[in-house]
């Protein structure tokens, strides 16, 4: 089982992003569920949502503790929640940031994950220039496509256009599409620096 933690605030679409991921994997015939946990449920507070994948039916409903992906889609949560608490040591890291892992003092802590497990995405910029909204959590699935392999693109792109039908769903798959092109890219930065 593939289990995934997503970091954000209200407003941010955290919930959103746990359920399009969902989507996703059943899109792929894969047994999935997604679901929240919020603190105060006001705009900007503090919210997590859960995501886990499976081949076969999942019967856990506990929140997820000792996920296997993390995506933090407010960086300002780092100095605020223990986002890393219980990640797998060959986990993978999703951030949203125009700043990297050195400026987020994080430099020494991502060093220890296997090589192209630790991605910094625009998220926001890419939401804003093709959805016209600062909502990151479409990039940052897709980003989690592009990193981990667990889904494909089109699933996630079919999981943002049944929720999200129209104009905005192909801005999202836009957006979606950007992303998973960077991480991709980074990736074989990754890639070419190891060899």
């Amino acid at each position: 089982m593939f289990q995934i933690r997503i970091h954000g605030r209200g407003g941010q679409g955290v919930v959103s992003a746990a359920e399009m991921l969902s989507l996703a994997a059943f899109e792929e015939g894969r047994h999935a569920q997604a679901f929240p946990s919020f603190g105060s449920e006001r705009m900007g507070a503090p919210v997590t949502s859960f995501c886990r994948v499976r081949d076969t039916p999942i019967r856990s409903r506990e929140p997820v503790a000792q996920p296997d992906c993390v995506i933090i889609q407010d960086p300002t949560l780092l100095h605020h929640v223990d986002l890393f608490q219980g990640l797998s040591p060959s986990g993978y890291i999703l951030m949203n940031s125009t700043r990297g892992f050195d400026e987020l003092g994080l430099a020494e802590f991502v060093q220890g994950f296997p090589p192209g497990h630790c991605h910094v995405i625009p998220a926001t910029d890419l939401a804003r220039k093709h959805v016209g909204r600062a909502v990151p959590n479409v990039p940052l699935i897709a980003a989690f496509a592009a990193a981990t392999g667990l889904v494909k693109l089109e699933s996630v792109i079919a999981a943002i256009l049944e929720k999200f039908p129209g104009k905005t769903g192909d801005a999202n798959a836009a957006a979606a599409t950007a992303a998973f092109q960077l991480v991709n890219k980074q990736m074989e930065a990754t890639n070419v620096e190891a060899n």
